[in-house]
């Protein structure tokens, strides 16, 4: 099997917070990060898919066909925005890096052919980041 990553990236906003807790409590939860103004990271999104190159190509996946999609289903989607507000598929969950990774991975695992999607690894900042390969059994 090989290994095939692309690498995007993005700038956006969030604040993290629990509606079924007291500001108090998202404070002491959250810190700085639950600021009601939000706050914001140049974020860096690794999309990895796996599969055995095609016998014609030498291919995984063409890597213009998977720059495309990442940009058109994920990129456009969440640059410049705030991910509280303006990201449909963001709405009513906590916009943390894992669970912005986890919406990542199902916007685009059945979107990708020719390979199966095998990590989305998002890089909040130089310090933080997370890797989600999906749901195991």
């Amino acid at each position: 099997m090989v290994y095939v990553t692309r690498r995007e990236t993005f700038s956006a906003s969030h604040r993290l917070y629990n509606p079924k807790l007291t500001e108090e409590q998202n404070v002491e939860l959250f810190d700085k990060c639950a600021n009601p103004n939000g706050h914001g990271h140049n974020y860096v999104l690794e999309v990895t898919v796996v599969g055995n190159p095609e016998q014609d190509t030498g291919y995984v996946i063409d890597l213009k066909d998977l720059k495309q999609l990442v940009r058109s289903e994920i990129i456009q989607k969440v640059d410049h925005k705030h991910l509280n507000h303006d990201v449909d598929f963001l709405k009513g969950t906590i916009p943390t890096s894992e669970n912005i990774a986890r919406a990542f991975w199902e916007i685009l695992q059945s979107k990708i052919r020719g390979a199966r999607l095998f990590s989305i690894r998002l890089r909040e900042t130089e310090n933080n980041s997370v890797e989600y390969r999906g749901e195991t059994s």
